[in-house]
């Protein structure tokens, strides 16, 4: 009985793998079921820190926003500034007031003003 080569596919899929973990150290880099487990891992972890860092810019932003709200009304927070916000239909993202805050004050100070003085104006005549 002749020897039969086997075929060259299993060979293209394993090497595809290892091209994955080639930057891996030790038996990560070498052995393919170690690679398939560690190419599974890596996966899992950058997904994983995708979702978080969406997380952490949104604190971020919400952070500096609260921090220019306060810097120009003391007992004015960051919640009833988006809530007013929404009232006005003004509907502004986070990330765009953070950067309006941080770049130009002046535009900022001025949205907060309209905002707060508008608001301020319903209470004391009582439309609301």
């Amino acid at each position: 009985m002749t020897r039969i080569r086997r075929g060259y596919i299993a060979r293209r899929r394993r090497t595809k793998i290892r091209l994955f973990a080639s930057s891996f150290r030790g038996a990560h880099s070498r052995l393919t079921r170690t690679i398939t487990q560690q190419k599974i891992r890596a996966l899992v972890s950058a997904q994983r820190d995708r979702d978080s860092k969406k997380r952490n810019f949104r604190l971020l932003w919400i952070i500096r926003i609260n921090a220019a709200i306060r810097e120009r009304v003391v007992s004015y927070s960051y919640s009833q500034f988006i809530h007013n916000l929404h009232k006005k239909r003004l509907l502004i993202n986070r990330k765009i007031l953070a950067q309006i805050a941080i770049s130009n004050r002046t535009c900022f100070s001025m949205i907060a003003n309209e905002i707060i003085k508008e608001v301020d104006y319903k209470e004391s005549t009582g439309i609301i």
